[in-house]
């Protein structure tokens, strides 16, 4: 996990997000919330698979975010993640950014 500034935090998971790893997510972005940060966002580029259980802990870390008033957003999405993602219809859920550098754009022009 890596500090962009006070109010955004990156978490970057890696391998296959499945239950084990969804849950270190969910429990990640739990910690991010408690300590004050509103906008989190989840870099995918380290994931290569989403099974079912994987792609529930995001939509739960989704909901954790925005029950706290947060925002949670995604970037780098690989070809298999992003096929889950479009046949859930999740894409149209969550704010995808291409990378990191895209959404970075989009915090400046705030």
């Amino acid at each position: 996990m890596k500090l962009m500034n006070s109010e955004i935090k990156i978490v970057e998971p890696s391998g296959i997000l499945d239950n084990s790893l969804a849950k270190q997510l969910c429990h990640e972005v739990d910690e991010i919330i408690s300590t004050g940060n509103q906008t989190i966002l989840v870099d995918l580029k380290g994931i290569s698979f989403i099974d079912s259980s994987g792609l529930g802990g995001l939509v739960n870390a989704f909901k954790s975010a925005r029950a706290a008033g947060g925002r949670l957003v995604i970037c780098s999405v690989c070809e298999q993640p992003r096929m889950l993602l479009e046949i859930t219809g999740m894409d149209q859920v969550f704010e995808i950014f291409p990378d990191q550098a895209e959404f970075n754009k989009t915090v400046e022009k705030a």
